[in-house]
């Protein structure tokens, strides 16, 4: 099944202190590397950059973030265009989300992906076709500490 990823996941899996939520993070990404099946674009690859090397705790050297970005771009990347900025816009009039969410589910379409691992939505929701997941939904609370920053 083809899935699109939000770039909290992408987060998690590179920050030391995530706990579970890298495990769980960096399970599903293998998963996806396995079967060749991910999907993400250059708005996801912009925050987890800026998120890695900046904002978590132990931040990812910015040369290894390079390296990252290199080769997440081996996946089915969706660059972000006009008409994906236009398609936000209607799906953050119609859902009542935010632009920037809306951006990701815009992209998450236009790569043709059934699925969007990503925690900034209510798990199990349907938008068209597209089936979003919290993969972390059902992990205890966490800290301060376990989230990625914005």
């Amino acid at each position: 099944m083809k899935t699109f990823v939000d770039s909290n996941v992408f987060i998690y899996a590179h920050d030391l202190d995530a706990g579970r939520k890298r495990e769980i993070a960096s399970a599903r990404i293998r998963q996806l590397w396995a079967d060749r099946n991910g999907a993400l674009s250059t708005q996801v690859l912009q925050e987890f950059y800026v998120n890695v090397t900046r904002k978590i705790k132990k931040p990812v050297p910015k040369n290894e973030a390079r390296d990252l970005l290199r080769t997440y771009a081996a996946w089915q990347l969706v660059a972000i265009d006009l008409a994906d900025i236009v398609a936000a816009t209607e799906i953050e009039d119609r859902h009542w989300l935010p632009f920037w969410d809306s951006l990701i589910i815009a992209a998450a379409r236009k790569a043709d992906a059934q699925l969007l691992l990503s925690e900034d939505f209510q798990d199990g929701i349907k938008i068209g076709d597209l089936r979003i997941e919290n993969p972390f939904a059902r992990v205890p609370a966490a800290t301060d500490d376990d989230a990625p920053a914005p």
